[in-house]
Formats: structure tokens, C-alpha cells, sequence
């Protein structure tokens, strides 16, 4: 998992389920059965072309963020690229669609179905009879049940990163023959297809110490259209040949080579042509499109930028002077004819000849990426906002729903999607993306935007403007008058059902009609609704920022824009960010959140970290109040999601096990939404579940979705059935260079919407 480039869901998995308990689930708000999940937002832009335009051969050099340090993607340092691997050389059972649904892979499964449910359910596989491994011995029960043994959590000497699904393994027999494998389930299993994919071959699963040594550096055996020839750290490459044993279509590469490139370098080696394709930032994309952008005919510079002004590096060779002089032939004359300076105008031609050169400099440069294209969708992960609720002002869950309500989440994916010419639309789930089945906006759990309702939650947790300054024991000033106590959980409203005193909006009769939006035509109700000026100061009677103050009460001095302080201290919370290359997104979304939050009358203190301490040493840490970072999604939401968002619980070391939740926010009406999803063999059901466990997690405000993640691929234009995926698992034996004269199928229109 990453903040930038996001990774496979194999970082860490919980091994432990909390007993799953009888819950009466009631009707929420803002969460309906009937939900629709819609569609993907963005196609996918990969060119697409049929194997018959496709030439036979060629190597592709694909830039990757890391050469892995294991190959084995079940356990814990594994990272994307050793997902990519797996997905070209290793049996899948199930593979996703253009719409982030799982799809049968009949190159290794012609059937898979849930034969019984009583007393257990049993899953029969029917496996292809043509599927064989590298070595030649076939895909079979073996492989399926020594993956079992391997990943089910009951042999310790296996160092596994997760084992869910596995765990609910009783037993796994051999079928009628060996392709046919009999799986027995100890407790129901509704994501039973998100088993043995990928699925290692016996040699691999067998042993504690293959599995834990020797799939890091090689893989012997395979069963993919393509084989790992090498792992090379020297020169930082993954290199994938075809494997001669493959049964399904024939690759069309002869050789993929993952490189191992920093972002900030691939345009570099764009240029250098040392790249077919490469994961870009926005500005190198802006770099490519403005290098394929129309050209004048005559001259071949570009007729305008991106801004509607002339395009940098448009010039050539200077033209020639009168007679066919060159311009600094001309300009000498010129001086001494005219008794100028000659050493000005020595000086002046210099200058001339490096602004050429830079020029001729910047034209090879559009030169060589001229010959690529910016292929872009939406990446199947989210952006998130993080608010850690262990201690501190987000603890109170007011506070969190406070925060919470002051964003204007439209706005901040319109600053990061908007110039890309993507959907910007945000993301209204925790569990699943616009187009997957789980999906549905639940974001009306906690309410719209409402900058009045997000101070009044401020006032009722007793965060105050005005007051004494008071000055903290190191010297830190704050402003504020002292707060009044928290209110007692019993005197706070708490949300039918009994979640833990969870706040749902729509459940408390309070109106919320006034949100406070800048759209032109609501503005000014807004203002006058709120009694706000011009300045946005509150100046009505009755504005006063608490929770219920009653209709007359006075707004103390500065309510609407004065800091807010509780017991003396300040309310500011800290804000931390990456800081290396690529994380410019994050940077801007981090500013545009800390400017709602001001309006509010929340600080923020950003403090920006080294990449490779960023994740580790305070997100998963706990050591900050708000962090930018991102989830992949999931096809199989109630198992992958579950760590993210269950309860912490104490360890037996007496530290608090929070397994992915790196909030810390977590309730058990959640967990017990999960459980009942993850046993329910009914999809419908499974997927009320969810969309209810959602509204929750909406409500506890730990994590705000904000936006889905661009996707952004640099391809060679005559590249192939390759690039901005979105939700859909690459088919490798499809990519390739087109023949001549060839062209793939690129979306037509903008991304669907």
C-alpha cells in the first residue's frame, strides 16, 4: 500500500476475526438495498487492437516504481510490481473486469460453483484440462492444497502477510479426477473467489522454507503466458520471457522488462528512448501532449500550447540574415557600421546562440516524445482523508464530523481531476468504486458540507473562539477561553441501533437544509441564513457557533473566522505529508483542506516528511491527526476491507492491535456488519450489508473518501492492448507493437460519466 503509487492489498492482513454476534441491522440513512452501483467513471485507455494487427515480437520496457524483494505476493514486502509478475506467469481463478467484478479465467478454470451449502458449503472447481506448469505436471489439487496448508494460519513457521479466506478452510480433496478439486468451508465464505489467485505451484506452498526463501529471487515454475527469466538488482529489471508450455494465445512480446525507474526521472528516459511505457506525473504528461500537440506544416513548430499561447521549444535553427548571413553575422555588421559596442554585441550574440541551443535542445526533446501518447482513466483506488481518532482533538468524534462537514470534497477533487480532463466526482464509498457491485453513496450518513453545523458540533465538544491567551509550559500561546467539559455519552444524542453513540444524519431531526456550498446562486442565502457580511463574519442574533443555542443568544466576537480553543490550548491539528517527487497532489489537496478547515476556525500544522518515513513512521505509527494516503479497491470488499476499518483491539503484549485501521476509529456494529457479509453466501444481502456497514464508517468520520486516483501512462503510439487500466487485470499475451499502418481503439469521446 502507498500514498503515491498505491500497491497490492498484500502489505499486512488481520489474522484474527472478532466472533461475529446476532445483530438486528436497522434501516439507515443515506443507504439503500436498491442502491445502483452505476458505472465506471473513466474507461479504460489501452488501445485496443486485435491479435491479428498486432506484430509477432518485440521486447516492451515498462517502468516500475520498484524491482521486488520477494516474488512471493503473499507475503508481507511484497509490492505491486510483484503483482504484475504474478498476473503474467502464475494460474488465476478469477480475474477483473472493466468494472472491478470478478470473471471466471477459462484459460485455468472452466468451472467453479458452490455445490453445497449444508451443513458446510463446498465449492467444486473444475480446472482446464490443457493447464499445465512450466515443468509439465498439471494444474491441479495438489497445487490448491498445499496453498491451503501454507496460508491458512495454523503453521506458524510460515512467515504469511495475510490469511483470509484460507482460515475458513476445513479441507480440500481431490475430485473425481485430479483437475477436479472438492474444497470444504469450516464456516460459510462468501468471497470464496478471491481464493488461489494467484495460485503457486506445490514447490512454492510445500515447505515453510520454499515459501518463505525461495520464491523471493526466482521462480522455477510457472504457468503463465509468460516465464520469470531473471530478477536483476544491478540494473534494477525484472525480465519476463514467453514460456513454451503455455496452452492459451501466444504472446505477442518476446520479452516484457520491468526497470525499476524514479519518477522523476522516467521522462528523461522517455526522451532517451529507453521507455515504451511508464506511470506519469501530471506535469510530464503535459509535457507529452504538448509535444503531440498540431504543428504549423511549414516550419513544424507547434501552433500553440496548452494555454492558447505559442508552445515552449517552438524554435529551430535561426533563419538567415540579408544575403543568406546568419543573424549573428548580421548583428556584428550592424555594430561596427553603427560604431556600437562590439563587445555588446559580442555579449548579445552569445546569448543568441545559447537561447538556440537551448531551443534546438527543447525541439529533439519534442521530437522524442512525439512519438508517445498520454493514455488516462482512473486508477481502481481512492484518496482519502485520515483523521486519527486515538487521541488528541479527534478523539471526540464531534470534532472528526466537524472536519469532517467543513470540506468541500466536489472542490477537491475538481483541483486534482479537473485539469486532466477527468470525472472529478468524489468518491462516495469506503468499500467500493462507481461501476462495482458493493457501491453505493453513503456519504449522507454524515450530511453534506455545512461550514454552520461543523462549528456548531466545534461549540458542543467545547471548542470556543475568544478568550485569554494562555501560554503552555514550552512557550506555546494559544487563544481561547477554558472550554466547557465534554458532555457524559448519555447526554449525546446516540443513533438507532446503539452503535456506540455513532452519529447518523437524518436520525436526529435536525435540518440541515442551509449547507453551506460557494456555488454563485446559494451563496448569499447562505450568507444571509447564517448572518454573515461580506467578510464572512456572523453578525445575526442567534448565529452563535454552539450545537443549540437558543434563538437571540449572542455571537461571541469573531465566531465565524477567530481561531477555536478549548481549556486554554489552541485547536490545531497536525497535518503530515510527504514531500518527495509525485506527491504535488497530496501537497495542494493538503492546502486547499487546511483553508476550509481555517474558515472554521481549525489550524493546521503541516509538516512535510521524507517518502520512506512518511507511511511507517507516522501514519502506521499513529503519529498525526490528518494524512493523505490511498486504497486500492477491492472486488471482494467485505474480506479485504474489514482490517481497514475493524475496531482495535488490545494484544495480548497489551499494545493496541489495529491491524490496518491506522485511524484507530472503529465500532463493533461495523465489524458485525462485515462478518455477516463475509457469511453470507446471498449477494444481494451481502451487498445491503456492506452498503450498511459503509454508512457507518461514514459516520464515525475516521476517514473521509475524497477522490478517485488518476491514472496517467506514457505509451509508445504504436503500443498496443497496454496502458491506463483502470479496474480490469491486463491480458499479457495481448500487448504488443502494432504492424504497420495499424491502429488501436482509443476512447472517442471524454471519460464516461
Amino acid at each position: 500500500m502507498s500514498h503515491v503509487g498505491v500497491g497490492p492489498r498484500a502489505v499486512t492482513r488481520s489474522v484474527a476475526f472478532l466472533t461475529a454476534g446476532v445483530l438486528a441491522v436497522p434501516a439507515l440513512a443515506g443507504c439503500s438495498s436498491e442502491g445502483p452501483s452505476g458505472k465506471p467513471l473513466a474507461d479504460q485507455d489501452i488501445a485496443s487492437a486485435s491479435r491479428a494487427r498486432i506484430s509477432d515480437g518485440g521486447t516492451l520496457r515498462w517502468a516500475v516504481d520498484s524491482v521486488p524483494d520477494t516474488l512471493n505476493t503473499f507475503q508481507s514486502d511484497a509490492d505491486a510490481t510483484a503483482t504484475r509478475v504474478a498476473q503474467a506467469v502464475l494460474p488465476s481463478m478469477y480475474r477483473m473486469d472493466e468494472t472491478g467484478r470478478p470473471v471466471r479465467n477459462a484459460d485455468y478454470l472452466e468451472s467453479a460453483e458452490v455445490v453445497e451449502t449444508e451443513p458446510k458449503q463446498v465449492v467444486v472447481y473444475k480446472l482446464n484440462q490443457q493447464a499445465v506448469w512450466s515443468d509439465g505436471r498439471e494444474v491441479g489439487a495438489a497445487d490448491f492444497a498445499a496453498q491451503w496448508r501454507a496460508l491458512s494460519g495454523k503453521d506458524s513457521a510460515y512467515w504469511t502477510a495475510r490469511n483470509a479466506g484460507y482460515d475458513r478452510i476445513e479441507k480440500i480433496q481431490r475430485g473425481a479426477g485430479d483437475l477436479e478439486v472438492k474444497v470444504t468451508f469450516s464456516r460459510p465464505y462468501a468471497d470464496w473467489k478471491s481464493l488461489f489467485t494467484p495460485l503457486y505451484p506445490k514447490d512454492v506452498m510445500g515447505t515453510p522454507d520454499a515459501f518463505n526463501d525461495g520464491a523471493r529471487r526466482k521462480l522455477k515454475v510457472t504457468a503463465g503466458p509468460f516465464a520469470v527469466k531473471e530478477v536483476d538488482t544491478k540494473d534494477d529489471e525484472v525480465v519476463l520471457t514467453g514460456n513454451p508450455r503455455w496452452w492459451g494465445e501466444p504472446a505477442k512480446l518476446d520479452k516484457i522488462v520491468l526497470r525499476a525507474v524514479p519518477r522523476d526521472e522516467r521522462v528523461s528516459e522517455l526522451v532517451a528512448g529507453k521507455l515504451d511505457l511508464a506511470e506519469i506525473d501530471p506535469d510530464t504528461a503535459e509535457q507529452v501532449g504538448l509535444a503531440a500537440a498540431p504543428r504549423d506544416p511549414a516550419t513544424g513548430t507547434p501552433l500553440m500550447g496548452p494555454d492558447g499561447t505559442p508552445a515552449a521549444g517552438s524554435g529551430g535553427s535561426p533563419r538567415p540574415g540579408p544575403q543568406g548571413r546568419s543573424a549573428a553575422q548580421a548583428l556584428r555588421s550592424w555594430a561596427v557600421a553603427n560604431g556600437s559596442d562590439e563587445e555588446a554585441a559580442e555579449e548579445e550574440i552569445l546569448a543568441r546562440e545559447e537561447r538556440r541551443e537551448a531551443r534546438a535542445k527543447l525541439e529533439r526533446r519534442r521530437r522524442a516524445l512525439s512519438g508517445f501518447e498520454v493514455r488516462k482513466s482512473l486508477e481502481p483506488a481512492y484518496t482519502q482523508l485520515a483523521l486519527n481518532g486515538a487521541d488528541g482533538p479527534l478523539a471526540d468524534e464531534r470534532v472528526r464530523r466537524a472536519v469532517a462537514r467543513a470540506l468541500d470534497r466536489e472542490k477537491l477533487a475538481k483541483a486534482v481531476l479537473g485539469p486532466l480532463g477527468l470525472p472529478a466526482e468524489p468518491v462516495g464509498s469506503h468499500l467500493a468504486l462507481s461501476g462495482q457491485a458493493a457501491y453505493a453513496d453513503g456519504s449522507g450518513a454524515l450530511g453534506d458540507q455545512n461550514a454552520k453545523e461543523a462549528r456548531a458540533l466545534l461549540a458542543d465538544a467545547g471548542w470556543v473562539p475568544g478568550g485569554p491567551v494562555k501560554e503552555s509550559e514550552d512557550g506555546e500561546k494559544a487563544a481561547g477561553a477554558k472550554g466547557e467539559k465534554d458532555k457524559d455519552d448519555k447526554d449525546e444524542k446516540k443513533s438507532e441501533g446503539g452503535d456506540d453513540g455513532t452519529y447518523i444524519v437524518g436520525e436526529d431531526d435536525k435540518n440541515t437544509d442551509d449547507q453551506n456550498t460557494d456555488d454563485k446562486e446559494k451563496g448569499e442565502k447562505r450568507k444571509k441564513e447564517e448572518g454573515e457580511d461580506s467578510s464572512g463574519k456572523n453578525t445575526a442574533q442567534g448565529g452563535a457557533p454552539g450545537a443549540y443555542a437558543p434563538k437571540g443568544t449572542a455571537a461571541p466576537a469573531g465566531s465565524a473566522t477567530g481561531p477555536l480553543a478549548k481549556d486554554g490550548k489552541a485547536l490545531t491539528l497536525r497535518f503530515v505529508l510527504p514531500s518527495g517527487p509525485g506527491s504535488e497532489a497530496l501537497r495542494t489537496v493538503a492546502d486547499r483542506i487546511s483553508d476550509m478547515l481555517e474558515k472554521i476556525g481549525i489550524g493546521t500544522d503541516i509538516t512535510k516528511v521524507p517518502d520512506e518515513s512518511y507511511f511507517k513512521d507516522h501514519v502506521a505509527s499513529g503519529e498525526y491527526d490528518l494524512a493523505l494516503y490511498s486504497w486500492p479497491a477491492s472486488a471482494f470488499p467485505a474480506t479485504d476491507a474489514r482490517p481497514i476499518y475493524a475496531k482495535p483491539v488490545p494484544a495480548a503484549d497489551g499494545s493496541l492491535n489495529v491491524a490496518q485501521n491506522y485511524t484507530r476509529v472503529g465500532t463493533d456494529q461495523v465489524d458485525q456488519l462485515f462478518d455477516q457479509a463475509m457469511a453470507t453466501l446471498d449477494q444481494k444481502e451481502a451487498r445491503d450489508l456492506l452498503r450498511k456497514a459503509d454508512s457507518r464508517i461514514w459516520a464515525a468520520a475516521g476517514s473521509i473518501p475524497l477522490y478517485q486516483r488518476p491514472q496517467l501512462v506514457a505509451a509508445r503510439k504504436n503500443l498496443a492492448n497496454v496502458g491506463a487500466f483502470g479496474f480490469e487485470t491486463p491480458l499479457y499475451e495481448d500487448m504488443g507493437f502494432l504492424k504497420k499502418g495499424a491502429h488501436g481503439s482509443r476512447p472517442s469521446a471524454s471519460p464516461s460519466s
